[in-house]
């Protein structure tokens, strides 16, 4: 290899922009006239060239509704053996939200409460709940406690 023989491709691969009308790409320097894209640093967000844009590609999946209640504490019997086997005057009274925030085992910004049926329970109690599934309705009421359900307007 010689000296002559060596070929920089820096120079040849680039088309300098607006440099004069012999250019052919003077003026507008190929951006046509007007308009968003002809001005500098200003893209059309999420324009894939044509291409159907990958939002649009994608499916609409669930929906989340703005009057849904998130403060509900879901508890399983398991865990509410725990609690009573801990404290005895828990089994004494009615189990309830309040009495379980007053306990400290539920946060206080809970406002309603879930009994899941996961776990076993050992001895009778009253319960006073909002929602309840049913296999723990059943765990319940099988050892002879009592399920209330309460009714929220």
């Amino acid at each position: 290899m010689k000296l002559n023989q060596l070929k920089s491709n820096s120079i040849y691969g680039k088309k300098r922009l607006g440099r004069g009308i012999g250019s052919s790409k003077g003026k507008t320097s190929g951006r046509g006239h007007k308009g968003q894209k002809s001005r500098s640093g200003v893209r059309i967000k999420s324009f894939e060239g044509g291409q159907m844009p990958l939002y649009r590609r994608l499916p609409k999946r669930g929906f989340n509704s703005i009057f849904r209640e998130k403060r509900t504490a879901a508890v399983n019997l398991s865990k509410i053996q725990q609690i009573l086997s801990k404290e005895n005057d828990l089994s004494k009274e009615k189990i309830n939200l309040v009495n379980l925030q007053k306990s400290k085992f539920i946060n206080k910004k809970f406002k309603k409460l879930k009994i899941l049926g996961s776990g076993d329970i050992k001895q009778k109690l009253n319960i006073e709940v909002n929602f309840i599934s049913k296999s723990a309705k059943e765990k319940i009421e099988k050892l002879g406690g009592k399920v209330t359900l309460i009714q929220w307007a």
